[in-house]
């Protein structure tokens, strides 16, 4: 009988505890781009995200990879930033998906600027921040 009671004890026990901490707990994984004004591909770009235990960069093509609900950090050192009242310096950047359009209203937190991606994509950072966006 104790051999029985220790069984059923045991198997609700992995039952009860099956699947946690898998992968199983995150969506697809999802990939955007990062590109400039002229909707080149920026690459090289430092990104870490939550389920990531180093940091990646952006791929040639701009691409980088996160799973919905993540938050992903962007080095952007070497980087002027966007400066409205300076073209030359106005280093533009836009979020964008496979087919360009531009990703908008992602939440983001810089060094010194926060809000939401714009229409097509593009948001207000600073010179060498580093941006939080919240996917």
């Amino acid at each position: 009988m104790k051999k029985i009671i220790l069984f059923i004890t045991a198997l609700v026990a992995v039952l009860s505890l099956n699947g946690c901490g898998t992968l199983d707990d995150y969506d697809e994984l999802t990939t955007l781009f990062l590109v400039d004004a002229n909707k080149q591909p920026v690459e090289g770009v430092p990104y870490i995200c939550d389920s990531m235990a180093h940091y990646q960069r952006t791929a040639r093509n701009g691409e980088f990879s996160f799973y919905p609900g993540e938050s992903c950090e962007f080095d952007f050192l070497g980087f002027s930033g966007t400066n409205n009242f300076d073209p030359i310096r106005d280093e533009v950047i836009y979020i964008v998906d496979i087919d360009l359009e531009g990703k908008e209203s992602i939440p983001y937190s810089c060094d010194t600027f926060s809000g939401r991606t714009y229409l097509d994509g593009d948001f207000d950072y600073g010179e060498n921040d580093r941006c939080e966006f919240y996917l």
